[in-house]
């Protein structure tokens, strides 16, 4: 602890993200990139921008890009929240929307970003047992709090609610705020931005670093009432009014823009998915149903950090979660067929 820290950071437990290391030939298959790369016409629109105009800032409400995202969802303009990846969004809508006094609630299996926003702001918190197959149930929503948040499909588990059961948990908290954290859904779910006019208390939150393959260009977004975006651009202006610079904002709309490229993407996303879960489920792993871009398995033999470790002398990485209920587990994502081969050859060899 330093003398100059405020009391808050000493008791900060910060996120921990994804290892990224530096080691030759490796398998990296821990956190959730696309293997896919970007659309060749986001590369055109960022190079279009690298001019002189770089001298100026950017526009601060990215109305070009909402307009995109709005007519994309068959939206408005205003029902769109723009924020430097998702989870600056995300950190508004703890900030903005969540600080009611009440427990908010989320999934004692979630990601593990949201008991981090509730320790920097404050925001007393709530865990929610998933089912013994790892599922959200919505009966369990039912209760007191000061508002609900949950990924969909969850992460790590990859496991998805259908909107039906997403509607119940809407329609049990008409006077608290439900966050869906959509950062998977388009590889197999469907998303929730469609109920945002039938539910003013629904708030939707995506990214493109997932599906648009555009992790390193930082751009994420809520869809939700107008009084809840307004919300979101208040304590946006009172922290950064610049969030997106101009060559996120043209890579962003260039990728929104090339629907073929975004489909393939998916699809191949989607397929090899499907082959490494039928290659693990031989080799004795049960796998979770995953409507994501990695799935979570554990082995009926192995633990799950033997496993890990035994991958990673080979040169493969994916993401061990030392946790409760999950220790066994392995957060596998999905990557090339390439990879994906050297995966399966390397768990086949342990």
């Amino acid at each position: 602890m330093s003398k100059f820290w405020s009391p808050l950071v000493n008791d900060l437990v910060p996120y921990v993200p994804g290892e990224q290391p530096k080691m030759a030939n490796l398998v990296k298959l821990n956190t959730n990139e696309n293997p896919f790369g970007p659309s060749p016409k986001v590369i055109e629109a960022i190079q279009a921008e690298l001019n002189d105009n770089l001298r100026l800032y950017p526009d601060p409400e990215g109305e070009s890009l909402r307009q995109t995202i709005a007519a994309y969802h068959g939206i408005r303009p205003g029902q769109v929240f723009l924020g430097n990846g998702s989870d600056e969004v995300l950190a508004h809508i703890f900030y903005g929307l969540f600080q009611h006094g009440d427990p908010i609630l989320f999934p004692d299996v979630t990601y593990s970003f949201y008991p981090v926003y509730c320790g920097l702001y404050d925001i007393p918190s709530k865990t929610v047992p998933l089912t013994g197959t790892f599922e959200i149930n919505p009966e369990d929503y039912k209760q007191p709090n000061g508002g609900v948040i949950f990924p969909n499909p969850n992460a790590p588990t990859g496991r998805y609610l259908g909107l039906q059961r997403v509607e119940e948990i809407l329609c049990a908290n008409p006077d608290r705020v439900v966050v869906v954290d959509e950062a998977y859904i388009d590889f197999g779910g469907q998303t929730a931005i469609n109920l945002v006019d039938q539910y003013p208390n629904l708030l939707v939150s995506q990214t493109l670093s997932k599906a648009r393959s555009l992790a390193g260009l930082r751009v994420g977004f809520a869809v939700g009432h107008p009084d809840l975006i307004e919300a979101l651009n208040r304590v946006k202006n009172s922290f950064n009014s610049y969030p997106l610079d101009r060559l996120a904002l043209a890579g962003a709309q260039a990728a929104y823009e090339d629907e073929a490229w975004f489909r393939k993407c998916c699809d191949g996303v989607i397929s090899e998915r499907e082959r490494v879960t039928e290659a693990l489920e031989g080799l004795g792993f049960q796998v979770l149903p995953s409507k994501a871009n990695f799935i979570f398995a554990r082995h009926k033999g192995r633990s799950g950090e033997a496993l890990a470790k035994g991958l990673r002398e080979q040169g493969i990485i994916v993401r061990h979660f030392n946790k409760a209920r999950i220790s066994d587990f392995l957060r596998i994502t999905i990557g090339t067929p390439t990879q994906n081969d050297s995966l399966i050859a390397g768990l086949k060899s342990l």
